[in-house]
Order: structure tokens, then C-alpha cells, then sequence
């Protein structure tokens, strides 16, 4: 019988190399060009896929100008939880990816000014193909969708015929055409418990999140072995020593974390679940293990309430900050508002097969999806 190749063997030494390097020589990585060949993303002609040029703005009122632009190119603009407080307070809309993006469609809006990182942009594009949708740095990519190139990724589906694709969001548009079902960290669990048990999975690019839905479902799947930066960052010792000192105070993790700090967790969920536990907990303190900017939503909704992130290995959580979500800025979204450039464009046969796998998962777990945000609505009928 002959041995079907390992996941390693799809994986060359550049491609691989994240798994490995630090979180500071991922930082480092995120000025250099990304390649786009593969991703399905097309370039307008003559404007490229460029960011929004630097220039001085000194003196502007920021805010006020993006303000006027949202209403003179009908935009909407979303913002992700990961996103700086000063964004996520001027957004029409702040939540998780998908949601943002459903929310994005409802409207009649013309431009989707998405503060957040590519991936979600390309979706709100899936979704919205007649709007232009603009990404404040296009540089803002994702370190699960860089683990999963889609020639890796189709070359181990081709090895595995028997196998369908549970995909997690957090993957290029290109990665979800080639995907059966994509799942949210919400929606995951739901859609694993009507698929066959003697169906075979793989499931990627997330293998935490992969490893925590087997652990839990007792289900086997072949894990992709991608991870996220920033949840990888946290340290189990620093975390014990955080709950000594708190005595009592939940643990509220994403699972996108590593075992040795889920194993901790009092509450393992995505970051709507971990908002939605944060203001319900009877529990006056808490230590959250997410991207550390969810905590300004918790704090402006439940000021009484003391949060406090999980720590990294130097005893702060100052390097479990998204480096990819902090490229987007004030001055990048007034430019990118004001030029309507980086633009995301997607190849129509692929955005619609991109779409398919979407769909299945809103048609398998539609409810899990998008049960509400805490943004300021500013447009309205939604």
C-alpha cells in the first residue's frame, strides 16, 4: 500500500518557516511586498494593489474628515474588535468578521471601508460584489492565511480525496473556493455534529482551533498546521502566576489559543461569546486571553467591571497586540476613504466559488452567525 504524503511535504521551508519564527520576525515580515499570484486578488488597472500614500496630514481634524467622507461616498465603515479603540468609536459597525460583513451587505451603502485585516475584506467582497470595498492597508494580512497557500492547500486536498474541507473564515478567498464548508469559531461545533461520523475531515487552517474541536467532539480530523501570532503568544507561567494574584477571576479564552492555556479557560469561545460572558458574569474582575482591544467594548459597557489580558512570556500583553490589525490607522482610512484606494477586486469565478462554501455554512448554522454587535449604528433599517 502505498503511504499518502504528509501535510510537511506540501509545505516548503518559506511557507513552513512561520510556524517557527517570532512574533517580532513576523512584525518585521509585514513591510515586505506580498506576493499575489494564487490568491485570486486582481489588480484595477493602473492603481495596483498599492497602499494609500504617505503624506502629511498634519492638522486635519481626522475624525471630522472621515466623518464627511462616509456620508459623501456613502460609505460604511466596520471595524473589527482587535481594532484601536479610536476606530472601533467611530465605525458604523464594530463585531466579528463575518457578522461585519453581513451587517455591510444589509445596507445601501456603495463603499465598505473595512478596518480590519485582507481576509475580511475579500469577504465583505464575496458578499458584496457590487460595492467597492477598500482595506485601509492592504499589507493587513492574517498569519493563519499566510500558513495556507492555496497551491499547498489544493495539493493536499488532491492527496486526500476522501477527505471534505472544514475551513476556518481566517484564510483567503482563493483557500475558501477550494473549501467545502467554512465554519466561524461560533459555528463550528454546530456544523461538525450533522456531518457523518465516518466522514473524513481536514480541517485547517487553524490547528488549535482544530485541536480544541476534536478534543471537545471526539471527532478526528487532519489538522492544518497553522496558528495565530497572537494567541500562540500567551504564557501558561504568566498566566497562573496572573490568576494567583486574581483568585477567583474567570478565564475567558478564544480557541484560537494553544491547549496549555485553554486548559485554564473558564470560558472557551469566540470574541462575541467572550464579549457576551464578559457584561453577563456576575464576576467584578476577569482575565481575558484575546487580542487585548476587545476590552475597550467590555470597559465601555461595563465600567464597573476590571479586565485584564492574559500576559505574554515577558509578563505583559503588549506582544499579543495584532501587528496586522495595527497597521490600519485614522490616516490611512481617511485616504483610503478619500481615494477609495487599496481597493479589494476578486476574479468573479472565484469570489463565487468562494461563496459556495460560505453558504453552506449559513445554511448549516445560519443562527450562530452574527447574533448582534455592540457598534453605534449609524446606518439605519438594518
Amino acid at each position: 500500500m502505498i503511504e499518502k504524503p504528509s501535510l510537511a511535504a506540501y509545505l516548503d521551508p518559506l511557507h513552513s518557516a512561520p510556524f517557527e519564527t517570532t512574533v517580532g520576525a513576523r512584525e518585521a515580515e509585514l513591510g515586505k511586498t506580498r506576493e499575489t499570484a494564487g490568491r485570486g486578488l486582481r489588480l484595477r488597472p493602473g492603481s495596483g494593489i498599492m497602499n494609500a500614500p504617505s503624506q502629511s496630514l498634519r492638522g486635519l481634524d481626522l475624525a471630522a474628515e472621515i466623518d464627511r467622507l462616509r456620508k459623501e461616498r456613502n460609505a460604511v465603515i466596520l471595524a473589527h474588535y482587535y481594532q484601536t479603540p479610536q476606530i472601533q468609536d467611530l465605525a458604523d459597525f464594530v463585531g466579528d468578521s463575518l457578522d461585519l460583513s453581513r451587517k455591510a451587505a444589509s445596507t445601501t451603502a456603495d463603499v465598505i471601508a473595512f478596518c480590519g485585516v485582507r481576509f475580511m475584506a475579500e469577504t465583505a467582497k464575496i458578499l458584496s460584489p457590487e460595492k467597492i470595498v477598500v482595506l485601509p492597508d492592504m499589507n493587513a494580512g492574517c498569519s493563519l492565511e499566510d500558513s495556507c497557500p492555496p497551491d499547498q492547500f489544493k495539493a493536499f486536498r488532491e492527496a486526500h480525496p476522501d477527505h471534505i474541507a472544514l475551513t476556518y473564515i481566517n484564510c483567503s478567498a482563493a483557500v475558501k473556493a477550494l473549501s467545502d464548508i467554512i465554519v466561524t469559531s461560533s459555528s463550528a461545533e454546530i456544523i461538525l455534529s450533522q456531518i457523518p461520523k465516518e466522514q473524513k475531515i481536514i480541517f485547517g487552517p487553524d490547528k488549535n482551533l482544530g485541536g480544541y474541536l476534536a478534543r471537545k467532539t471526539g471527532r478526528d480530523m487532519l489538522l492544518w498546521p497553522g496558528v495565530c501570532i497572537v494567541h500562540e503568544a500567551f504564557s501558561e507561567t504568566e498566566l497562573l502566576k496572573l490568576k494567583a494574584r486574581h483568585p477567583g477571576a474567570p478565564v475567558l479564552a478564544h480557541p484560537e489559543c494553544p491547549p496549555h492555556i485553554l486548559d485554564h479557560a473558564d470560558l472557551v469561545g469566540s470574541t462575541r461569546a467572550i464579549l457576551d460572558y464578559a457584561l453577563s458574569s456576575p464576576s467584578e474582575v476577569m482575565i481575558v486571553a484575546t487580542e487585548p482591544h476587545i476590552m475597550h467594548q467590555m470597559e465601555k459597557a461595563a465600567p464597573h467591571k476590571t479586565f485584564i489580558g492574559a500576559p505574554g512570556a515577558d509578563g505583559n500583553c503588549n506582544c499579543n497586540m495584532c501587528p496586522y490589525m495595527a497597521l490600519n490607522t485614522m490616516e490611512k482610512l481617511y485616504l483610503a476613504l478619500r481615494d477609495l484606494e487599496p481597493r479589494i477586486e476578486l476574479d468573479e469565478d472565484l469570489r463565487l466559488a468562494a461563496k459556495k462554501s460560505l453558504d453552506r455554512m449559513l445554511e448549516m448554522a445560519g443562527r450562530t452567525v452574527g447574533q448582534g454587535d455592540v457598534g453605534r449604528p449609524v446606518i439605519t433599517g438594518d
